[in-house]
């Protein structure tokens, strides 16, 4: 059985430049597509969800909206209506802080701004990814997830990915969304800054996903299926 660690956001809101606080929390699509990936797969997988503390994660509910899913409202309906399938699982998350890599074959960051606002600057987190890595398995995340990858640092204080592809939300996505000018840093900028070489699609909002070694990334909502999809591959093979 293969073991997944859903790492989500604790955050329900997001600091900007100016220091105003903006709603948000994990993206809807980015947790409720990939944990029925997973669920659908048949392939023997375990769950866990977790967070910070162990506190009850809260979706961006822009993520439901229509503006957000093609001008339509049956996405966001169909996200919502999977995440009521699961509020009691979601209701009792563990506490991300006293996991052990030991425990899992795979980390799946989910992306919204939560992530941004407190695992992106979490030394706790980046030590677990850290401990991922050192033993080989799967670290994954998507969208905005990719921030939580930056507090993983080498004994000298570099990055743990630095020279390592990978891709999240654009800084072309993020304009159009309209927060790349409200935003504290960007996160294609700071993923580049930190030495990873990014990627992305060939236009915003396409789906992308790239693999590096034992690094799976997804660049916006569109990708959370492909990339899971790709896990549920990899983790299959790995049993072979």
């Amino acid at each position: 059985m293969s073991r997944i660690l859903f790492a989500v956001t604790g955050s329900d809101s997001w600091t900007l430049a100016d220091g105003t606080v903006h709603p948000c929390g994990y993206w809807p699509e980015e947790l409720a597509v990939p944990h029925e990936v997973f669920t659908d797969a048949d392939a023997g997988f375990e769950i866990t969800i977790a967070t910070p503390g162990g506190v009850r994660p809260v979706a961006d509910e822009a993520g439901f909206s229509p503006e957000m899913n093609g001008g339509t409202t049956e996405p966001g309906e169909r996200f919502r209506s999977y995440l009521d399938g699961i509020a009691e699982i979601l209701s009792k998350p563990t506490d991300l802080n006293s996991v052990r890599a030991e425990d899992f074959d795979l980390v799946f960051v989910p992306g919204g701004h939560g992530p941004m606002e407190d695992l992106a600057v979490s030394d706790t987190f980046g030590a677990l990814i850290s401990e991922f890595v050192a033993q080989s398995k799967l670290v994954a995340a998507v969208c905005h997830g990719p921030a939580a990858l930056l507090p993983a640092r080498n004994g000298d204080g570099s990055w743990l990915f630095t020279g390592r592809r990978v891709t999240g939300f654009s800084n072309a996505e993020e304009s159009q969304v309209g927060f790349a000018d409200k935003a504290p840093w960007l996160l294609q900028n700071r993923l580049t800054e930190s030495g990873g070489v990014f990627e992305e699609s060939g236009s915003p909002w396409q789906e992308h996903v790239t693999v590096d070694g034992n690094l799976y990334t997804g660049q916006n909502p569109a990708s959370s299926r492909p990339l899971a999809e790709a896990l549920v591959a990899a983790l299959v093979s790995a049993r072979v």
